[in-house]
């Protein structure tokens, strides 16, 4: 099954992607578990884990957690977090789980790469009747550096088309599949430890600097490093992370 170009770029970057995406606080996971209803022991599908940023913090709840990832690389940096038996390979539009065996799926920063009709049929198919979906969306706010308006504007010339940025929202998808009831979202938002190099790194794992030819990332990077490393940057930044929700019909 093929990916979207854009997002096979992450198995070349999970180092950079590990060490520069924002973590998920334990503030994230209770809001899910709340909304969806989910306690300790409850078996839940990670679905595009990656290396495992939403995994490991769902585990460190308590839950009960299976993750699924399409790429060897990303998997081999997840598997070393939280062991081989918890991690499958797969793909949302074809999800190597049997029918209602999850009480909860996730998807964290991953949504916009599915074929969203084939994936939302193997969500309704997987989850236990009761069971939720959520959608999660995290945007670290890097406004409080002093080159966050440079490099802003340097990334904005550089994006290509991208689903997450240009395509519809989720709960389009959603509503065009007639399966899942109502929807809604929380917001959560957690300070996290903010540095120079970490931004790098975050720019580094964005698709479109992964997917520049090897020459042009490489100055990309050193330009953004250059102006990171001029400015002032905040020790900590905000991060929101919008939850979106819903169950199958």
């Amino acid at each position: 099954m093929a990916l979207h170009p854009l997002s096979e770029r992450f198995a070349e970057v999970a180092d950079v992607y590990e060490r520069g995406r924002p973590d998920y606080a334990p503030a994230v996971v209770g809001a899910v578990a709340a909304e969806l209803g989910i306690a300790a022991g409850t078996p839940v599908l990670d679905l595009a884990a990656g290396t495992g940023k939403l995994t490991r913090a769902l585990l460190a709840y308590g839950l009960d957690v299976i993750a699924v990832e399409p790429q060897a690389a990303l998997r081999q940096l997840l598997a070393a977090s939280i062991g081989d038996e918890r991690v499958r390979e797969g793909f949302a539009e074809d999800i190597p789980l049997p029918d209602e065996s999850v009480a909860a799926v996730t998807v964290a920063d991953a949504f916009h790469w599915f074929d969203q009709q084939k994936a939302l049929k193997e969500i309704a198919r997987v989850l236990r009747p009761g069971g939720g979906l959520a959608v999660l969306n995290t945007v670290p706010d890097w406004r409080g550096a002093s080159w966050a308006d440079e490099v802003g504007k340097m990334m904005e010339k550089l994006r290509p088309e991208h689903p997450g940025i240009d395509g519809p929202p989720w709960q389009d998808a959603v509503r065009a599949a007639a399966a899942f009831g109502e929807l809604r979202e929380v917001r959560v938002i957690v300070n996290q430890p903010a540095s120079a190099g970490r931004f790098v790194d975050y720019i580094a794992s964005v698709s479109w600097v992964a997917a520049l030819p090897e020459d042009k990332r490489a100055e990309t990077l050193a330009r953004i490093a250059a102006a990171a490393a001029a400015g002032d940057t905040p020790s900590e930044i905000p991060v929101t992370t919008t939850v979106g929700l819903t169950s199958p019909i």
